[in-house]
């Protein structure tokens, strides 16, 4: 796909007026790129101003604090040496590494959570696919950082997919509260739920959500229909394995932990359109009343270009409706990223290795067209843990 290849300008329907904005991509190559992105229709532009090193040789995942000044990178190396690592986001978007810490590796996300010094934050859990575990480590990181806390899954027996032969945790996402960890466990076909001691660190286990069998829950997504209220809470998960969302209930009970209860389950596809072999859905996020979930692999719009699924939120109940399947200007879309406006999307194409600028209407939720591409470092190997691994604004 060529025109993933280079930069495209280009004129739109639903392209915003934008004055200057910042991404961070990640890439299996080593390096954090920071990127700008400027004006708008045939006037905007995506180019890489800086990279930078350090986290690892293969930087999984990007989480942005939400005071936009400092980002955790988790390395998700596999042979049995990985690094954490922090930086400082510059007003340009550019990074200054403020800490390093050698893990065991195989982490594939994290998440900082806890009280504390370092943003607010306490702690830094991660999860590692392979090893089946949830991992903590006390802020700031330094090459004195150790682990404070690790928790090994078990399953008495395989799931019925064959990627379902132990535990595979896929992510560390804090609930809006603060106070609750869950943790997608693809391997094992639940959403683990940990309670946290704000103040040590310490996790402790809850009962877990328990997805349809095969569906290999990956991430997570949050709304609820009031700002601040957890009344009416949902939680929407992405089912790697299933190629579908799920949505599910939130309690909140006055003792004791959190519950998940699933409700629905609607594919990442058009009612009489099947998963394409080998397609695999990757990441799921909310904007609005609306749920979006990425297809690796799908090529629905043509070789090399995935898709985006659409889903709206029922602003009363909570629940989904599946409503259009739009083109990623992406090939294996692993992650995306909307703006705080809601007027662009950030798509990272991890085999075809580049950042597509989509336009979003914030508010009929549709996505419009490409408002521009950028590729970035070198283009990955179908199927394979290469090419770009993350993207995410900086606002």
């Amino acid at each position: 796909m060529a025109s993933l290849k280079t930069l495209i300008l280009g004129s739109l329907s639903l392209a915003p007026e934008v004055l200057g904005a910042n991404l961070l991509a990640a890439h299996y190559t080593g390096k954090i790129y920071s990127l700008s992105f400027t004006g708008s229709g045939s006037n905007a532009t995506l180019v890489s101003k800086s990279s930078v090193s350090g986290c690892g040789t293969l930087p999984a995942w990007l989480h942005v604090d939400a005071n936009a000044t400092t980002v955790y990178c988790v390395d998700e190396d596999w042979n049995g040496s990985g690094l954490l690592a922090s930086y400082s986001i510059g007003d340009d978007g550019s990074l200054k590494q403020t800490g390093q810490a050698v893990t065991a590796g195989a982490s594939v996300h994290g998440t900082p959570y806890g009280s504390g010094d370092q943003d607010g934050y306490g702690f830094i859990a991660t999860v590692e696919y392979d090893p089946s575990t949830v991992t903590t480590y006390k802020l700031p990181l330094s090459n004195g950082t150790i682990v404070q806390n690790r928790v090994k899954f078990n399953m008495s027996e395989p799931g019925p997919n064959a990627r379902q032969n132990a535990p595979h945790p896929h992510a560390t996402q804090l609930d809006p509260t603060g106070r609750y960890l869950i943790v997608p466990d693809l391997g094992a076909d639940l959403i683990r739920i940990f309670s946290i001691d704000a103040t040590t660190g310490a996790l402790t286990a809850c009962a877990p959500g328990v997805a349809g069998a095969g569906d290999g829950p990956r991430h997570g997504a949050w709304w609820a229909p009031h700002t601040g209220s957890t009344l009416g809470q949902r939680l929407y998960t992405v089912n790697e394995l299933g190629n579908s969302v799920s949505s599910w209930t939130v309690t909140y009970p006055d003792d004791g932990c959190l519950t998940l209860e699933r409700k629905q389950t609607l594919p990442t596809y058009a009612e009489g359109h099947a998963a394409p072999n080998g397609s695999k859905a990757a990441e799921v996020h909310v904007a609005g009343t609306f749920l979006y979930a990425a297809n690796r692999a799908d090529e629905t719009f043509g070789p090399q270009n995935d898709s985006l699924a659409t889903y709206s939120i029922d602003p009363t109940t909570g629940d989904i409706t599946f409503v259009e399947a739009t083109p990623a200007h992406a090939w294996f879309p692993r992650s995306f990223s909307i703006n705080k406006a809601g007027d662009l999307v950030a798509v990272g194409g991890q085999t075809s290795s580049n950042v597509a600028i989509i336009a979003r209407d914030p508010k009929t939720g549709k996505l419009g067209d490409l408002v521009a591409n950028l590729a970035v470092a070198t283009p990955g190997t179908p199927q394979q843990e290469d090419g770009l691994s993350t993207v995410v604004w900086v606002e």
